[in-house]
Formats: structure tokens, sequence, C-alpha cells
């Protein structure tokens, strides 16, 4: 499996937390790329994270217009 690297450029919200693990909302740049919106579990003692999904900036405003139309 090939290795990868991220940074969190921007830290957005936490979610919510669970013992060690927080869901949040970063910006996070993968393998040098620019930063996309992401989704996920982090336990940041331990340095692990789980499947999360990323967002571009234009999908992240319709996820935004998708959410005000039903909250």
């Amino acid at each position: 499996m090939a290795e990868f690297k991220y940074e969190i450029t921007e830290k957005v919200a936490v979610l919510s937390e669970n013992g060690a693990w927080t869901k949040e909302l970063n910006k996070v740049s993968w393998n040098d790329r620019p930063a996309k919106f992401d989704l996920r579990d982090w336990n940041h003692e331990e340095g692990k994270m789980r499947k999360g999904i990323t967002l571009s900036d234009e999908e992240a405003e319709v996820l935004k217009e998708a959410l005000n139309k039903v909250l």
C-alpha cells in the first residue's frame, strides 16, 4: 500500500465527541493537493483516523443548500 500524507490546513468544527474520537469537519490537503472539506472521525492522541468523505468547495455548497432546505 502506497504511503499518503495529509495536512489539516483549517479546523472548521468538531461535530461530536465519543471518548478519544471526535467527528470533525476540516479542510485537509491530501498528498500535497489543494485542501478540500473533509468529514471523518479522528483520534488525534493515537494519530488515527476512520473512513470519511471529502468535498470540493462546490460540493460543500450544494450540501449546504440541501441541508438548509430540510433543517
